[in-house]
């Protein structure tokens, strides 16, 4: 799969990190000195982390080296490293884990998740928030059109249900504060819904296919997102986005 675009990635930036905040308000940690932001992208949310954390010492995992790059660039006092989360592990364990929008890259999530709680040190928090949009109809219709033009792959739903999450994670030891937001973000085309996915979701629909066919691809993509995401009164388009947040308390 290519390299992520950090350029594209943050033409929302604002909508981007809108999660990131309400998701670094919940965690309640303020003596927290060793923090960790996995997949850190392009560094909004490492430097969400350095404002509300000054004396911390964080780190910033990514496995895009464009990525990392650009988050180098914007905070050059932070330390990034380039590795792959679902192998992740510290030298030494962690007063808070921050993974925003990056975890559901990632598979087998029943055992990812206690391993991270297993890194987290006595009254650590792991902060987590991940997309909920595979029925939207923004991703239903990636699939469909896979389907119909015969580019079908097994593209599984890596996110699992709130209840199973909240299992996981008390039987790992955790208080677990978990809950879900929509977000209803205003676009200005039905063509800005592709331009926010194509670094997004629609990677992994289209990136391995050859340059007409990815033409034709989003061409139909296009056709039917007008169908079901209609102009609002001032021409704007309303993309719901449901994002589940998962905050949890190791305790001792």
């Amino acid at each position: 799969m290519q390299d992520w675009n950090p350029t594209s990635y943050l033409l929302f930036e604002a909508e981007r990190t809108r999660p990131v905040k309400e998701l670094a308000a919940r965690i309640h940690l303020p003596q927290a000195i060793n923090i960790t932001d996995l997949g850190c992208g392009p560094g909004n949310s490492t430097a969400m982390l350095c404002k509300q954390y000054p004396k911390a010492r964080i780190t910033g995992i990514d496995s895009s080296p464009a990525m990392l790059e650009k988050a180098r660039a914007i905070l050059p006092g932070c330390r990034f490293e380039e590795r792959d989360i679902s192998g992740w592990q510290p030298e030494i364990k962690q007063d808070v884990i921050f993974a925003n929008a990056s975890l559901q890259w990632v598979n087998d999530h029943e055992a990812l998740f206690p391993h991270l709680v297993a890194q987290l040190s006595p009254r650590g928090v792991l902060a987590v928030q991940m997309p909920d949009n595979w029925q939207e109809p923004t991703h239903r219709l990636m699939r469909d059109v896979a389907e119909e033009q015969g580019h079908s792959q097994h593209h599984h739903e890596a996110i699992l249900s709130a209840q199973t999450y909240y299992d996981l994670l008390s039987q790992a030891g955790c208080e677990v504060d978990i809950w879900r937001t929509t977000y209803f973000h205003v676009l200005p085309s039905t063509q800005a819904i592709i331009d926010w996915l194509s670094i997004t979701g629609l990677r992994r629909f289209v990136n391995h296919l050859a340059t007409h066919q990815q033409e034709a691809y989003l061409d139909r993509y296009h056709e039917l997102l007008k169908l079901h995401y209609k102009e609002q009164s001032d021409n704007h388009i309303l993309m719901p986005f449901p994002r589940l947040f998962i905050v949890a308390h190791k305790s001792l």
